[in-house]
């Protein structure tokens, strides 16, 4: 192995993916593996079908369900994660959901889902690895999925609650990272731009065409166009980078 391969290997590494059934939490959970961590992922049904995936091309990998919003239900997850696995050191943060509404119309009910789910869920899930993490001396690496929705504000949809909660990722991640610093685990953020998701399949057409002409690049990105952030977040290659939120966005908020 290479002084570059070394350098972004994963091996001998327990990785914990939220929402890892689907999307962009199945396609990273599928490149951790193959940069070679035993992958756990957590998802509300379950992620049979990542694992399979996984296993396919040879690596090593588990489902739990676990409903991150649920400090109980993420507590016990991660207790059987340290029963199948012995450690944890890498959490890729990644569940999340989005409601496309005006402030007008969503309701409080909507906003406190929205709010529970991308920034709390984050929070307890953050929480419960970085105690496990300094409970067992492991110098690991936590990263939070925010979005360039917590740079910028999206149009022409309007999605004030989803806006807030990954602008509150993005700072959440900055102050874990300064108060487990001398823990030596690393805290960041990851911010996608628009990605081809099966999620982004149920977006109305006109939102993808307005979109469009506002995208440098002209196009959505893909899944697989995020593994190399998150693997460099994740490997010894990014030691000394913490409380950073990397925009992986086709330079759409450059604009």
């Amino acid at each position: 192995m290479g002084y570059v391969d070394t350098l972004f290997s994963l091996k001998g590494k327990v990785a914990l993916v939220t929402g890892g059934g689907r999307g962009i939490g199945q396609v990273v959970a599928l490149g951790l593996a193959k940069a070679g961590a035993e992958v756990a992922i957590i998802s509300r049904s379950g992620a049979e079908e990542t694992v399979t995936l996984i296993e396919k091309e040879g690596g090593k990998a588990y489902s739990l369900k676990a409903d991150v919003t649920s400090e109980k239900s993420v507590d016990g997850a991660l207790a059987e994660i340290l029963k199948k696995s012995g450690s944890l050191h890498i959490v890729f943060n990644n569940a999340g959901i989005c409601i496309h509404k005006d402030t007008l119309e969503a309701s409080i009910a909507e906003w406190r889902e929205v709010l529970e789910t991308n920034l709390t869920g984050e929070y307890i899930v953050a929480r419960a690895a970085g105690r496990i993490m300094i409970d067992k001396g492991i110098k690991g690496s936590i990263i939070n999925m925010a979005s360039m929705s917590g740079t910028i504000v999206n149009i022409p949809q309007w999605q004030a609650s989803y806006n807030v909660s990954k602008a509150g990722v993005i700072h959440l991640t900055r102050s874990l990272a300064i108060e487990w610093a001398p823990y030596g685990i690393r805290v960041n953020s990851l911010s996608p731009g628009y990605i081809a998701t099966p999620m982004s399949v149920d977006t109305p057409k006109e939102l993808k065409d307005a979109w469009a002409p506002l995208m440098p690049f002209r196009r959505m990105g893909t899944p697989e166009e995020l593994i190399g952030a998150v693997i460099y977040l994740a490997a010894d290659s990014s030691g000394y980078t913490s409380g950073s939120d990397l925009i992986v966005d086709g330079a759409y908020v450059c604009q």
